[in-house]
């Protein structure tokens, strides 16, 4: 089976191939035929794969096999959790095609196939990353990924704001690519190998952490976070979603960002989990804090928003800083609640979004003001859109619920109930979206200025307002709500997640009556947060201490590199204050 590794990234890429040489020459049906072949034909294999990873896969490309324990080859690891995220990511790209059928019906017909060919890239990038052995081509595939996305967000480039949205993108996570190439390059100076695994072993040889062993973590964790969108690295994802096509939106909050997540996990454990190298209180301190404050700020955020895209990429960023604390916290257990955690995320927020753009296409606005009481009769869609919220608040036996609930009880204390009261802000707040969007309920909000766009009178990503919602707009994310539940739900499906994981039994991964009462707990928060806010005679104001917060929110390139790098350093001198005195 080790074999059938390249195969997983070069299908899509071939897709992508045969899509931009004839794409001048076939009807769009045909070409988005294809692309939905290419990118199923890929998930087929990433789950066939995942199936068979014990004990795990290894290929070296081209069969430059190592001599003499000395390596120049790229080599491609299965694993669990490596082909578990490439599952989910082709996954979700084919949800995400479905969902597009016939979408940009206003791209001339020679571009037929350059949507679902860049779609298939941003695929064969993101398997690419998760099965990558060494750290050089992790690099590569995830720049090949994140370069695909900067031209899906910015696709409608006649908009001058989606081209303002993809620089911003563009411009931030290259800085964190160079924060990681230049990490890479003092680690190869110090061990002289790229493979993940030979790194780790040549640091435990050198005897210790060293100025220069620490920097290159701190450059690599940047670049990292940075994708991950965590706070302060985190100002491009509210932009971005503000103006990405509702399918990129599916993508760069569905699996994108959780990628960041999964190679902070991976590289920390295969490359710097020595004791000698990277002591673990201090990763763990430095991570607990940073992600404490991605969880309060984009729960924050998230509520006081009215663009329905910002507010679900706020509520991304806070439910980011929730998965980073199980990272963080370095135990087996998190780890199996975190996995847990995406996969149902992953289900629920590209549903939210797949909804949203709904709207989108239907009344030309994302604004929860303009567009309350407007959508009561799309309801089909008001359905997804409140069992999607009420599982993003934990809510029995989503996946969602379970995951964070393990989590919960890994990290306990005073952390728990920051799990509780982010996951209740969050869903509160997209409940409120819906029950005055769909239910018309609570008084007709005013037209408060507000720092960012609100929302009202974008342009429709079909050729015309829809008069009729499309099925594959609603089975979409209807089959994803689906497989989010079946995560929590399906009896055995969470051990053979803790099984992928670790490679051993995960007798632990099921409901018990103290998770259920987490769950339960955070739901009925959610609803009593959403219940207030549609039920005053007056709307809740914005209080004045939000004012220098959204003001960070600038648009300004320059200002969100300037907390880049204020991050980086706040990082360097928490977690490794080594640096400081090498």
């Amino acid at each position: 089976m080790h074999h059938l590794l390249p195969v997983l990234v070069a299908v899509p890429l071939l897709g992508a191939t045969v899509l931009v040489a004839c794409g001048q020459r076939l009807p769009r049906v045909v070409a988005e035929t294809l692309g939905c072949a290419f990118a199923a034909g890929t998930a087929g294999l990433a789950i066939v794969l995942l199936l068979n990873a014990s004990p795990p896969l290894t290929e070296w490309v081209g069969g430059w096999t190592p001599v003499g324990g000395e390596s120049v080859g790229i080599v491609l690891v299965g694993v669990g959790p490596g082909l578990g995220m490439a599952a989910v990511a082709s996954l979700l790209t084919v949800a995400a095609l479905a969902y597009s059928w016939h979408y940009f019906d206003d791209a001339p017909r020679r571009h037929a196939g350059s949507f679902p060919a860049l779609m298939l890239l941003f695929q064969g990038g993101m398997c690419g990353f998760a099965i990558a052995g060494d750290l050089f081509d992790a690099f590569v595939f995830f720049e090949l990924m994140s370069v695909v996305a900067y031209a899906l967000t910015g696709h409608r480039v006649e908009e001058a704001k989606a081209v303002q949205g993809a620089l911003s993108f563009g411009v931030l996570n290259s800085l964190g690519a160079y924060a990681v190439l230049m990490g890479i390059g003092l680690l190869y100076a110090r061990t002289g190998e790229l493979t993940l695994v030979k790194i780790g072993q040549g640091l435990d040889r050198h005897g210790g952490p060293d100025a220069l062993t620490l920097t290159a973590f701190a450059l690599v964790l940047t670049g990292l976070l940075v994708k991950a969108a965590a706070v302060p690295f985190h100002f491009w994802l509210p932009d971005a979603h503000a103006v990405a096509p509702t399918p990129v939106c599916m993508l760069l909050s569905g699996v994108m960002v959780e990628l960041g997540a999964y190679g902070v996990w991976r590289i920390y454990r295969t490359v710097f989990s020595g004791l000698a190298v990277i002591p673990a209180s201090d990763l763990e301190r430095a991570l607990v804090v940073l992600s404490v404050l991605t969880a309060v700020v984009g729960a924050v955020m998230c509520w006081y928003q009215r663009h329905v895209k910002r507010l679900l990429a706020y509520s991304t960023v806070a439910h980011m800083g929730l998965f980073l604390i199980g990272i963080g916290s370095l135990s087996p257990e998190a780890d199996d609640g975190v996995a847990l955690y995406i996969l149902g995320h992953a289900g629920v927020k590209t549903a939210l979004f797949a909804c949203t753009g709904v709207l989108l296409d239907r009344y030309g606005s994302v604004d929860e003001h303009a567009l309350h009481g407007r959508a009561r009769r799309l309801r089909g869609v008001a359905v997804l859109y409140v069992v999607s919220t009420l599982s993003l608040a934990g809510l029995p036996p989503f996946g969602i619920g379970l995951g964070k609930a393990v989590l919960e009880e890994s990290v306990g204390g005073p952390l728990t109930v920051l799990f509780v009261a982010v996951s209740a802000v969050t869903a509160g707040a997209v409940l409120r979206v819906a029950t005055r969007v769909f239910f018309g309920l609570g008084t007709q909000p005013g037209d408060g200025s507000s720092y960012e766009t609100t929302g009202i009178r974008e342009e429709p990503e079909t050729r015309h307002r829809l008069s009729r919602v499309p099925d594959t707009m609603t089975a979409v994310p209807a089959v994803l709500l689906v497989a989010s539940l079946a995560v929590g739900a399906v009896p055995g499906f969470a051990a053979a997640v803790g099984h992928a994981m670790s490679g051993g039994a995960a007798p632990s991964l099921h409901w018990t009556r103290g998770r259920l009462l987490l769950g339960l707990t955070s739901t009925l928060l959610a609803l009593g947060l959403a219940t207030l806010a549609v039920t005053r005679s007056k709307p809740l104001g914005e209080p004045s201490w939000m004012a220098p917060l959204r003001r960070l929110q600038s648009g300004h390139i320059g200002d969100y590199v300037a907390w880049m790098l204020v991050g980086t350093t706040l990082l360097a001198a928490r977690a490794l204050p080594g640096i400081l005195n090498g």
